[in-house]
């Protein structure tokens, strides 16, 4: 049984695959709470399936890009039931599960994955859905404006395409439309097409390990990709005469 966590985007999200499917998933859009959220729901969704932590055989989780306070929520997590179950941990770029999501939905040829990194910029990878395994992208972090002059007017998903719909082909409103097939789309149902597309989702994240594994790949270090500086900086040292009371 594996455990797929996922908190690099505003979705607090955890999975269980059994290794043929996805058996249990929640998802709770909150990008302010990770912290609050995120343990009370995997123990619920434990609850729910009759699953205890020593059925775990792996974990997954999303090592980002993301925001700092919530990408290290969800890799700590993970990591805690790791080192205490004695499990083997691997990580997946986020943005790879929001383009299996989209391929799942039937979309395919090229597509850049977008989420919200604020600063007015997006955290950003690029794809070419043929229909085979997802493979992983080169997550980078730019203007919507100079990703869009790079790659041209391909479609994007996720909430990054939404926020910059002004400059990026924002894909996830053809998907609403119905434009996309959502056809055997049992994973996330009573989700809408649209917001599926926008943040990532544990039960996409925990395919995208489940598959790597079996297909012998090694998954990604637990170092999350933050891909720039934090905000907050130590502030700088006060002179020594200062701090003496000269």
């Amino acid at each position: 049984m594996l455990l797929a966590i996922d908190t690099s985007t505003s979705a607090v999200t955890a999975a269980l695959h059994d290794g043929r499917d996805v058996v249990a998933r929640t998802s709770t859009i909150d990008a302010r709470r990770h912290t609050e959220i995120l343990a009370p729901a995997i123990e619920a969704m434990f609850a729910e399936t009759d699953v205890a932590p020593g059925d775990l055989s792996r974990v997954a989780v999303g090592v980002g890009p993301g925001p700092f306070t919530g990408l290290r929520v969800g890799i700590m997590t993970a990591m805690t039931f790791a080192y205490a179950l004695d499990l083997p941990i691997g990580g997946v770029c986020s943005l790879d599960a929001l383009a299996h999501r989209a391929q799942t939905l039937g979309m395919r040829g090229p597509l850049l994955v977008a989420t919200d990194a604020r600063r007015k910029e997006i955290y950003w990878a690029h794809y070419d859905l043929d229909g085979g395994p997802i493979v992983s992208g080169d997550p980078a972090v730019d203007k919507a404006a100079a990703v869009a002059e790079q790659l041209g007017d391909i479609p994007a998903v996720g909430r990054g395409a939404r926020l910059y719909a002004d400059v990026l082909h924002d894909a996830t409103r053809a998907a609403a439309a119905g434009a996309v097939d959502t056809s055997g789309d049992a994973a996330l149902t009573g989700a809408g097409e649209a917001e599926v597309l926008l943040d990532v989702d544990a039960a996409d994240l925990a395919i995208v390990a489940h598959e790597r594994v079996m297909a012998g790949e090694r998954l990604l270090d637990t170092e999350p990709l933050y891909l720039r500086r934090p905000d907050a900086v130590p502030a700088a040292a006060a002179p020594i005469a200062r701090v003496l009371g000269r």
